[in-house]
């Protein structure tokens, strides 16, 4: 293995941000410099100490946590209580965390972060609302080539939007936000509802987990048995699929994963359309390609590595 890759996390916790933060905080591929809680899911009280709760349960309170920004740039929050429960992250017993967050505004923090490294060397995980990234490169532009790349959760293009028609909830909370992500000039790679929509729980699955028999693989099937109960009604499955984790598994394992260059852009003037992620998967524009589109993935390995780095946790 390598040198650990220098990360920045930016969440709105949310079961399956709390799976993509398990993953995340027991993996010696990354060094996590920093987490931001940004209001999606839930508002941000909520989402940043949710945050603070699943850090604690992972044992890594060396990690500084930061609370960014509390709603979009334009719009107002959307929220997403019906999935995942009044708390955000319902499934987990509500404690309050020992863990403090950190007093400097998370937008500070990833500007100060970014401004400190060297060209090239921050990977950016967001896998909530876009909002802290682009406040931070709308408030210093400077700090883009300091961005190896963003790894986020969000869009959609075959599967449809599960927030509207066409929209997926992350870009659809702020869109404009997406926008200027999109813009920015940075390598992305983006992980939309046509990938993650591939990685549903199932209770052999989660059955899978909770034997691991370690108190996060306890906490994890806790959670995803509710997240589970809202997605199997709405899609007719055995349960939900994981969508934010597979940001850090395509860190730890891109093998198991298809992605494809494309160009990417987000509506941001239409009502009817509003966060659409207009994905163009054949290059019919000539427009220059901006992203990488994940567009299937190997949902055995997805779930072997997830189980495999919960067992870790014992």
């Amino acid at each position: 293995m390598g040198t650990p890759l220098p990360t920045i996390i930016d969440c709105d916790p949310g079961q399956d941000d709390a799976l993509m933060l398990f993953l995340a905080l027991n993996a010696p591929e990354l060094d996590i410099r920093g987490i931001i809680a940004v209001g999606g899911n839930v508002h941000l009280a909520k989402t940043a100490r949710n945050l603070a709760m699943l850090v604690e349960i992972a044992g890594r309170s060396d990690i500084p946590l930061y609370a960014g920004c509390e709603g979009p740039m334009v719009r107002k929050l959307v929220t997403a209580e019906y999935v995942h429960g009044e708390t955000g992250i319902n499934g987990l017993d509500v404690f309050e965390p020992e863990i403090k967050l950190q007093v400097q505004h998370g937008v500070d923090f990833l500007i100060e972060a970014l401004r400190a490294a060297d060209d090239d060397e921050i990977t950016l995980v967001p896998t909530g609302p876009l909002t802290n990234i682009a406040m931070a490169l709308n408030l210093a532009p400077d700090i883009a080539p300091k961005i190896k790349q963003i790894v986020l959760m969000g869009g959609a293009m075959r599967e449809g939007g599960n927030v509207t028609p066409s929209a997926e909830f992350n870009i659809y909370v702020d869109p404009h936000a997406a926008d200027v992500v999109m813009r920015c000039g940075r390598p992305i790679v983006i992980f939309g509802l046509d990938v993650t929509h591939k990685v549903m729980t199932t209770p052999a699955r989660i059955a899978k987990i909770r034997g691991l028999g370690n108190q996060v693989s306890e906490v994890s099937a806790n959670m995803l048995d509710f997240f589970g109960i809202h997605d199997s009604e709405k899609y007719g499955s055995l349960g939900g699929p994981l969508h934010d984790p597979c940001t850090i598994a395509w860190l730890l394992e891109p093998t198991m994963f298809e992605l494809k260059s494309c160009n990417v852009e987000v509506d941001t003037k239409s009502e009817l359309t509003m966060g659409h992620t207009a994905v163009d998967y054949w290059h019919v524009t000539g427009k220059p390609k901006n992203a990488m589109w994940a567009h299937d993935v190997d949902a055995e390995r997805f779930f072997a590595l997830l189980t495999e780095r919960l067992a870790l946790y014992g």
